[in-house]
C-alpha cells in the first residue's frame, strides 16, 4: 500500500476519534533508569513567580486509536519518562528525546476501551482469549483490518463493543495510568498529573474534554463518551466526585474540529443557555486548549479577514470518517468568536460561558510531546512517522488542504507558586495560564486602572502589579471614578533557545452601543524601526532571515525583549469587553523544512512560521446601572 493510500486510510479511521540555528542534533546516548527524585515541597510565594512548561494532552498505546495507527508498545511510563527530557523510544522503534525538558506532563489516554486493546495481544490477559482478539491477530491481513475497522467504527459511533467495554477492566488499567503519574510525580522538580481524554463526537464534531485531577484522590473509574455524550452529563461526573473531595477540571480543545458546536448557544440537548447552565460551565471548563498538533482554535480567518496573522496552523475539517472529511464550520469552533459572544450572553443578564484561559498542549500519540520544530516525529506512526510519510503529506496533503497535515505544537505555561500538582492545578482553576505555539517566550500580563510607568524599570513591579490590578485570566476590579481607561502591564522574553520577538498586540474585544460584537487588534510594541503605516495602521512585516535550503535563521532582527504599559484608546466604560494579549516571534524554518533538510530534498510551501504565544483574556465588566436610571 503506498504511503498516500494508508494515510488515507488511517485519517478517515483516526480523525474520528542568537547566531545561526542549524538543524536538530543526534539525540544523546540513553541513560540507565532512574528513580524519581524525592519529593520536595517548595515553600509557597506571596505571588506566583514559577514559570512552568507543560503538556496536558499525551496519548500512548492505551489509546486505542494510537493502538490502530501502529503505537502498540509505548506506555504511560514511556510518556513521563519522554517528557522528564529522558531518551526514549518512538512508537516507530527509533530513539527521540527532547531538547528541554517539560516542567509538568499529563498522559490523558481516551476513557473509551481505555488500555483494552494492548490487552487483547497480550496473551497473557484473558482480554486476549475473546473472539475479537484473536481475530486482531489473525493471519489473514483483511480479516485483522476489518476487526480494527469494528473498533473504531464503534468509538466514531458511539457505540461500544460489549466485551471491550467492561467496567472492571476500566478500572483495573484506570488503576494503572493513576499509579505511572505518582510513580514520576516529583514535586519541586517534575508533576506528573493524573487525566484522561473524554472523547464525545456528534456526527464528526470534535467536542472532547481532557479531564485533570488536582491530586491522585480520584473516581473509580473514568467517565467516558459510552456513559454519555453530553458534556452536561460529564460536569456530573466531575461535580459529584469534587463533592466527594477529589477536585478536578475539564478541558475542552479543538473547537476548531467542533463543526461549530463548542461555541454555541444551545446545549447539548438543544436548549438555550440559561444562568445555571452558564455558571456550571465556567466551574467544570475554566480553561480551553487553543493550539495542538490538529491546529489552533484562537480564530480563523473568515471570522477575522482583518487580521494578518489570522491563517496560522489551520485544521479546518471536522472529525467525520469520511474521505474528504467534511470542512468545519469556523463560526462556532473559534476562541476569539467565543470571548465575544460570551459578552453578549453576560450583557442579556445570563452571564459569561466563555469565560475561560488559554493553554496549548501537543495531542502526539505516540507518548511523545511532539512540539519542536526541528525536533519533530510526527503524530501518528503508521502516517507520518517518519520524514518520508511527513514529506509525502506535506507535498500531497491528506484529506487535500494547503500547508502540512499536523503541527508541531503546543505547550501550556502557567504562572504558580510551586512546581506541584496543587499550584498547576489552581494555575489552571484562575486561569493564570497562557498558550504557546511550542516556544518558551516568557509573558506576564496584568491590568489596572492606576499603574505608572515606574513599573517598567522596577525589579520589584510585580508587588504593585498584583497588589494594584490583575493577571491575566481575571475581571479587572471595579472602575475608580477617576480612572480613565484600563492600562495593560505587558512584558515579554524571548525562549531563551529560540527566536527574537517581532511584535507585542493586543487583542481587543467589546460589544458597540448597539449591542453588536466588535473587535479590534493594536499593535503595541514591536522590534527595530518601523512604524505602522498611516493609511492602513498595519505595521510592516519584520522579514525573514530563514535560509531554507540549510534549516536555518539568525537572530540579526527582532529583539530579545518587548515591554510596555498600553492603555486602552478606545475605552468605553459602558459596554463589556475583553482584552489578551498575541506575542509574535520572527519567521523561523517549519518542520517540513527541517525534514526536507535532512532528507536533502527541496522543502513543500509553508516553508517557514511565526510561532507565538497567547495570553489569558483579562474582562471588563461595566458597573450595574442604577434601578432608578
Amino acid at each position: 500500500m503506498s504511503v498516500r493510500a494508508l494515510a488515507c486510510c488511517l485519517f478517515v479511521l483516526l480523525c474520528a476519534c542568537d547566531g545561526e540555528h542549524p538543524a536538530a542534533p543526534e539525540p544523546t546516548q540513553p541513560e540507565a533508569d532512574t528513580p524519581a527524585s524525592p519529593a520536595v515541597e517548595e515553600p509557597p510565594t506571596a505571588h506566583p513567580e514559577r514559570l512552568l512548561f507543560g503538556d496536558l494532552h499525551v496519548h500512548t498505546s492505551y489509546s486505542p486509536d494510537a493502538f490502530v495507527a501502529g503505537n502498540r508498545n509505548t506506555t504511560p511510563d514511556d510518556a513521563y519518562r519522554f517528557a522528564k527530557g529522558e531518551q526514549t523510544l518512538h512508537a516507530g522503534g527509533f530513539p527521540v528525546q527532547m531538547h528541554r525538558a517539560l516542567d509538568f506532563a499529563a498522559v490523558t489516554d481516551h476513557a473509551e476501551y481505555l488500555g483494552v486493546l494492548p490487552q487483547t495481544a497480550n496473551p497473557d490477559s484473558p482480554l486476549s482469549r475473546l473472539p475479537i482478539a484473536r481475530r486482531l491477530v489473525a493471519d489473514d491481513p483483511q480479516e485483522a483490518q476489518r476487526a480494527l475497522f469494528e473498533i473504531i467504527a464503534s468509538l466514531a459511533a458511539n457505540a461500544p463493543i460489549p466485551e471491550l467495554n467492561s467496567a472492571e477492566v476500566s478500572a483495573s488499567l484506570w488503576r494503572e495510568v493513576v499509579a505511572a503519574a505518582n510513580r514520576h510525580n516529583a514535586p519541586g522538580t517534575f508533576t506528573a498529573l493524573v487525566g484522561y481524554e473524554w472523547t464525545s463526537m456528534v456526527d464528526g464534531a470534535n467536542l472532547h474534554r481532557n479531564v485533570i485531577f488536582r491530586s491522585d484522590a480520584v473516581p473509580e473509574r473514568p467517565f467516558s463518551s459510552f456513559d454519555s455524550p453530553d458534556p452536561e452529563q460529564l460536569w456530573g461526573y466531575l461535580e459529584a466526585s469534587r463533592t466527594a473531595g477529589m477536585d478536578n477540571l475539564a478541558i475542552p480543545h479543538n473547537a476548531n474540529a467542533s463543526d461549530g458546536l463548542m461555541f454555541g448557544t444551545r446545549t447539548f440537548d438543544g436548549r438555550p443557555f440559561d444562568a445555571d447552565y452558564v455558571a456550571r460551565r465556567i466551574r467544570n471548563e475554566p480553561v480551553q486548549e487553543i493550539v495542538q498538533i490538529k491546529g489552533q482554535s484562537e480564530v480563523h480567518p473568515q471570522l477575522a479577514p482583518n487580521d494578518e496573522f489570522a491563517n496560522f496552523e489551520i485544521f479546518p475539517f471536522t472529525l467525520k470518517p469520511a474521505m474528504p472529511p467534511p470542512v468545519s464550520r469556523p463560526a462556532g469552533g473559534y476562541a476569539r468568536e467565543a470571548l465575544g459572544v460570551g459578552l453578549e450572553l453576560a450583557a442579556r443578564g445570563i452571564g459569561n460561558p466563555y469565560r475561560f484561559g488559554f493553554i496549548g498542549s501537543s495531542d502526539a500519540h505516540n507518548s511523545t510531546t511532539a512540539i519542536e520544530e526541528d525536533n519533530y516525529h510526527g503524530k501518528l506512526v503508521l502516517v507520518d512517522g517518519t520524514p518520508e510519510r511527513r514529506l509525502a503529506l506535506a507535498r500531497n496533503p491528506v484529506p487535500p488542504a494547503t500547508g502540512r497535515v499536523f503541527s508541531a505544537a503546543g505547550l501550556a505555561a502557567v504562572w504558580a507558586s510551586a512546581n506541584t500538582r496543587e499550584a498547576i492545578f489552581d494555575a489552571l482553576r484562575r486561569g493564570e495560564t497562557y498558550a504557546t505555539s511550542g516556544t518558551r517566550i516568557r509573558l506576564r500580563v496584568f491590568a489596572g486602572w492606576d499603574y505608572g510607568q515606574q513599573l517598567l524599570t522596577d525589579p520589584a513591579y510585580l508587588r504593585a502589579a498584583y497588589a494594584q490590578g490583575v493577571p491575566m485570566g481575571a475581571d479587572l476590579p471595579p472602575r475608580p471614578a477617576t480612572a480613565a481607561a484600563p492600562r495593560l502591564l505587558i512584558r515579554a522574553a524571548k525562549d531563551p533557545d529560540g527566536a527574537n520577538l517581532d511584535r507585542m498586540q493586543v487583542i481587543k474585544g467589546w460589544l458597540a452601543a448597539d449591542g453588536t460584537r466588535r473587535e479590534k487588534i493594536f499593535d503595541v510594541a514591536w522590534s527595530g524601526t518601523r512604524a505602522p503605516d498611516p493609511a492602513t495602521g498595519k505595521l510592516p512585516a519584520i522579514g525573514s532571515t530563514v535560509d531554507v535550503a540549510h534549516a536555518s535563521y539568525t537572530n540579526s532582527i527582532g529583539a530579545p525583549t518587548l515591554d510596555t504599559l498600553w492603555q486602552d484608546p478606545e475605552f468605553d466604560p459602558a459596554v463589556h469587553a475583553f482584552y489578551y494579549v498575541r506575542v509574535l516571534e520572527i519567521p523561523t524554518p517549519s518542520w517540513s523544512t527541517y525534514d526536507a533538510f535532512r532528507l536533502h530534498e527541496d522543502a513543500p510551501g509553508d516553508a517557514e512560521l511565526q510561532e507565538r504565544v497567547w495570553s489569558s483574556p483579562i474582562w471588563y465588566v461595566p458597573a450595574p446601572v442604577p434601578a432608578s436610571s
